[in-house]
């Protein structure tokens, strides 16, 4: 399937968006219209392609119950990510994110509820490597290696008019990544910012994505890896499905984002 994808342009000049409210974004694009390849008979790794597909049953009946699923999908993820990746400790460091297609009631209602649209990385090295050590518990010691995940899960059943685009990490270049600062704002007033990284176009950029997910199954993909033999990161990005028909309900997601650490 061919679709486009959103880059950023190559200005010469360090960028920065609005991480919590997209459509204020004041990224300079330079889409570019791509090939990507469904990879939902395919199994992809962690390690190689830097993300995968998982089945994953969450005792969340309702995601849009903030509070249980503040209570109890933390643990869930602390366990499935254990299991999938055998680290001595994960620490889940961010509540769930919800986001929902442009053509939803809710895109743009919640905080940081709209897609995300152009290519990125959620944190450059320098920012995981910062994050790592304040969400360390005291007590342990220093961690032979440190893994960034983002766990995100189709809330909408399929198919998913706005999915996820994933770029295979070994396509990438060191130079396709530009650092960029990602802005948290509060009602006009900046409160917080970390160095992200955005994507600049390369013909060698293998795209992939999942087709018609349902809740019951989550894509685990890396955003850093202190590992330098395994996938490092992942850029991603929301893009519009040429697939899916006119009356497709809008796609709405969760993710969950965590550090694990081997001793």
């Amino acid at each position: 399937m061919d679709a486009e994808i959103a880059y950023v342009a190559r200005t010469g000049h360090r960028m920065a968006y609005r991480a919590n409210d997209s459509s204020r974004d004041t990224i300079v694009l330079a889409p570019r219209r791509m090939s990507l390849s469904d990879l939902r008979n395919t199994k992809p790794t962690l390690d190689s392609e830097g993300f995968q597909i998982v089945s994953h049953v969450s005792s969340i009946a309702d995601f849009a119950r903030d509070e249980e699923v503040k209570a109890h999908h933390p643990q869930e993820i602390v366990d499935l990510l254990t299991g999938l990746t055998g680290a001595d400790l994960v620490v889940v460091t961010a509540p769930g994110v919800r986001r929902f297609a442009e053509r939803s009631d809710l895109s743009g209602r919640l905080d940081n509820s709209r897609p995300a649209r152009f290519a990125h990385v959620d944190i450059s090295g320098e920012t995981a490597r910062a994050f790592s050590a304040r969400s360390l518990p005291e007590g342990n010691a220093a961690p032979r290696r440190s893994a960034h995940y983002n766990i995100w899960r189709a809330t909408s059943g399929p198919p998913q008019d706005v999915p996820l685009a994933l770029c295979d990490a070994r396509s990438l270049a060191p130079g396709d990544l530009l650092p960029a600062d990602a802005i948290f704002d509060r009602d006009g007033v900046d409160v917080w910012s970390f160095e992200g990284l955005v994507l600049a176009h390369s013909p060698g950029h293998r795209w992939c994505w999942f087709s018609d997910m349902t809740p019951r199954e989550v894509i685990v993909f890396k955003t850093h890896d202190t590992d330098p033999a395994r996938a490092n990161c992942v850029p991603h990005v929301a893009f519009d499905n040429p697939l899916t028909p006119p009356e497709t309900p809008p796609r709405a997601s969760i993710e969950m984002r965590a550090i694990a650490y081997w001793f």
